[in-house]
Order: C-alpha cells, then sequence, then structure tokens
C-alpha cells in the first residue's frame, strides 16, 4: 500500500483549528446538557459510515473508557434493530446517518429532523449537528491520509 501524506502533519496550523472546533463544540454539547456518550455514540457511528479506523479505534476506547457497554458499542453499526439505545440517542444517530450520507441522500428528511427536534433541545440538536460535522471532517482527513492506528502495549 502506497504511503500517503499526512494531512494533519503537513498542515498543522489547520489541523490545530479544527481540534479548537471539535473543543468549542463539545463545550456547547456540554452546556446544552448532552451526555458525552451519546457524542461518542454519534462519533463512532459516523466513523463506521467512512470507514476510519483511525477514529473507530479512537472513540471506541474513548466511550468504554466513559462506561459505554460493549454490547451497545458492538450493535451500533445496527442500532435501529435493538432497543439499547434511548430515544434521544436514535435520533441522534438517524441525525448522524442523515448527515454523514449527504452524497448519497441529498438531504436530512423532514421525519429524521422532526424526531431530532422532538428529542433534541435546538442547543442540543445544533451542538449534534456541528459534532457530526467535525467528526465527518476528521474521518476525511485520516482515511485520505490513510492514518495508522497508534501502537498499542501487548495484552498481559
Amino acid at each position: 500500500m502506497i504511503e500517503r501524506i499526512n494531512l494533519t502533519d503537513a498542515f498543522p496550523a489547520a489541523y490545530r483549528q479544527i481540534r479548537e472546533l471539535r473543543d468549542t463544540v463539545e463545550a456547547a454539547a456540554e452546556s446544552a446538557g448532552l451526555d458525552p456518550k451519546l457524542l461518542e455514540l454519534v462519533k463512532i457511528r459516523a466513523s463506521q459510515i467512512n470507514g476510519c479506523a483511525f477514529c473507530l479505534d479512537l472513540h471506541i476506547r474513548d466511550a468504554r473508557r466513559m462506561g459505554e457497554d460493549d454490547r451497545r458499542l458492538s450493535l451500533l453499526a445496527a442500532w435501529w434493530e435493538t432497543d439499547l439505545y434511548t430515544p434521544q440517542e436514535r435520533a441522534a444517530l438517524a441525525l448522524t446517518e442523515a448527515v454523514s450520507k449527504l452524497s448519497q441522500v441529498q438531504d436530512v428528511p423532514d421525519e429524521v429532523y422532526r424526531e431530532a427536534t422532538a428529542h433534541l433541545t435546538k442547543e442540543q440538536y445544533t451542538a449534534v449537528v456541528w459534532s457530526i460535522s467535525v467528526i465527518n471532517a476528521f474521518n476525511r482527513l485520516a482515511v485520505t491520509s490513510r492514518k495508522p492506528l497508534p501502537a498499542r502495549a501487548p495484552a498481559s
């Protein structure tokens, strides 16, 4: 496999700004009362859709550190088929899929928007959409760069 230019290393000023944007969005999400685990589910689902191994590795690890259940993480790719997710999480996940697949769906369907705004306040909805947008940007940078997974210590 051909080695690619690491876009985050090649343009560190832009990478710093996208990280600052992420921090701003996460602060807004916290201020809006969103559960940080919900945001991790959003990041993981978008990363599944975009095929970003680096971001999946990172956010699944973060979700586990927050106490997220392994079963919910394992079944996230088929979230709509289970009752493991709250109505608010389901609304955020449907929104994640619509926003992450804009090139395919061309819009966020009205029913997805209605469900999201029924379970999220205006501030929460705004923070979720910004979070989806930021993780999609990170996914595109990592996938395009073929960013390698970080080394892990062997299990003991």
